[in-house]
């Protein structure tokens, strides 16, 4: 017997502040021009779709989106981890700032009296909902939960849970038998979408723009969050038949592409991952693939039901990923890495008669920019010491040049040590610096106009005594960025330091809470 459940919370206090901040907002000065906002997130999805230039994925609703929006050819993560980059932004801030640097936390551990994104539009007079994972999950144990959710940021929750949770787990391969979401695994499911998790969210978003359609005495901040393509790779069957096999990209010269590459940079390499074979790794990308694909048939349903229930000409939309994602290059894959793959995100933001649609954005931005630039569009009140930068510029000028970079980072360790060091990275127009432990664990540096794949490190020479570049006009270009760099991260941090969360991690898991 197959499955499904919804949970459906309503936040009952939330129902009367948001009233009352919409009766203190002067209606008539803001309601005729505030639109809605459909936020729409994937998880684990890296640039391999069809708007983004690869021709085997097939993304036919996520390219009908950046037609009519603005693509950012160059958007990143702050974190590439599910956790620290969800937080940071919903929050707008740099993950030095809102201290959650793992999984399983929430900035109001932290930094309990910021407002988020979500929090703030409710206290704008916005209806604000939720539909599936924003802020982060266990995927797959917590699907069908709030997960570790901030109650604040919504006036209605929604947490469907399909057969890919509740049935199919069984049925599942991966590469650690009984792990799924950490692990790369995945399965051809022999039932129809309509049983499938991210399904079921596309259905409540539909019933939920109807409501609003129906009751537009105020606008609506809608996110739904898919969990596809995040492990397990699990999606209908219908889905893999889109891609065959022995068609599948697998990434060359490996050995050689990691002669240059500091031991810092790979320590998001798991153990399970050598258990891969050529064959292993074309079903796994074969998979992730089909994910996608009916990832985006579902984000084309909702985009359907925003235009069927009247909405799409006073709704911005915007499509991002948490993170990227290694599919194999430099013998990586999945996240937690500052290369290319993993820290690059798709971001697409569609504005109702925007002037640049279809248009792309070269300018580096981050997604610590989506709460300025939301708020901006919107007339919301935000809080003073939000960290990114508006890009409503380049939704009107995709030429504008912006802040000119971006910065991610990680933590790492060695082996069992308990201590934590960072890695920084600086994405510019054309390079991207990245410092491990502040240089002392390695330097990398790459020019993106001429090495996008990111092969040659130029801060390497293999015939210098200690491997680093003497080339004075590389050495300028580091010292340079590497000013750049340090500047940003001090504007990132605290003048009283990280926060520190408390000494606690939650999981909610609900067959076995």
């Amino acid at each position: 017997m197959v499955f499904s459940a919804v949970i459906l919370t309503v936040v009952a206090t939330g129902a009367g502040s948001a009233a009352d901040a919409s009766e203190s907002a002067d209606p008539d000065a803001k309601e005729a021009t505030q639109p809605n906002v459909l936020f729409m997130i994937s998880d684990d999805l890296n640039c391999r779709i069809g708007c983004y230039g690869d021709p085997d994925v097939l993304t036919p609703n996520l390219d009908r989106l950046a037609a009519r929006g603005v693509r950012f050819e160059n958007a990143y993560c702050q974190f590439p981890l599910c956790g620290p980059s969800r937080n940071s932004m919903l929050c707008g801030l740099y993950p030095d700032s809102t201290g959650i640097l793992a999984n399983s936390q929430i900035f109001r551990e932290t930094i309990p009296s910021h407002q988020s994104l979500p929090h703030a539009f409710r206290l704008g007079g916005y209806f604000s909902a939720r539909i599936g994972k924003l802020y982060h999950y266990n995927v797959p144990r917590s699907v069908g939960t709030n997960g570790h959710d901030d109650p604040a940021s919504w006036e209605m929750e929604i947490n469907p849970m399909g057969c890919d949770r509740s049935v199919e787990e069984p049925d599942i391969f991966s590469l650690k038998k009984g792990s799924y979401g950490g692990t790369l695994s995945w399965y051809a499911s022999p039932r129809p979408d309509g049983q499938h998790t991210d399904a079921l969210l596309a259905e409540e978003a539909d019933w939920v723009l109807e409501r609003c359609s129906k009751r537009n005495d105020r606008p609506f901040f809608l996110a739904v969050g898919f969990y596809r393509p995040h492990t397990p790779y699990v999606a209908p069957e219908k889905y893999f038949r889109h891609y065959q096999l022995d068609e599948m990209p697998l990434a060359e010269n490996v050995d050689e592409d990691l002669r240059d590459v500091p031991p810092a940079s790979l320590l998001s390499h798991k153990k399970e991952h050598e258990l891969l074979n050529d064959p292993l790794r074309r079903q796994a990308i074969q998979a992730y693939y089909a994910s996608i694909t009916f990832m985006d048939a579902q984000v084309g349903k909702v985009l359907d039901s925003l235009e069927r229930h009247g909405l799409a000409d006073n709704t911005i939309i915007v499509f991002t990923s948490d993170h990227g994602y290694h599919l194999g290059a430099k013998g990586l894959w999945q996240k937690r890495s500052l290369f290319e793959e993993s820290a690059r995100v798709p971001l697409i933001i569609s504005t109702p008669q925007g002037r640049s649609q279809g248009k792309v954005a070269t300018a580096p931005v981050g997604l610590i920019d989506l709460y300025p630039t939301l708020a901006d569009l919107c007339q919301v009140d935000a809080p003073e010491n939000l960290q990114g930068q508006s890009l409503r510029p380049m939704l009107d000028d995709v030429t504008h040049a912006g802040r000119g970079y971006t910065i991610s980072q990680v933590t790492r360790k060695w082996g069992k040590q308990k201590s934590l060091f960072f890695g920084y990275t600086i994405r510019t127009q054309q390079y991207r610096l990245t410092l491990w432990d502040d240089a002392k664990q390695g330097v990398e540096l790459y020019d993106h106009r001429a090495d996008p794949a990111e092969r040659n490190n130029l801060a390497y020479d293999e015939s210098a005594p200690d491997s680093k570049t003497q080339n004075q006009e590389i050495l300028s270009t580091i010292e340079s960025l590497t000013r750049l760099l340090h500047d940003e991260i001090a504007r990132g941090m605290p003048d009283d330091g990280r926060p520190a969360p408390k000494p606690r991690k939650w999981v909610i898991d609900l067959t076995n809470p």
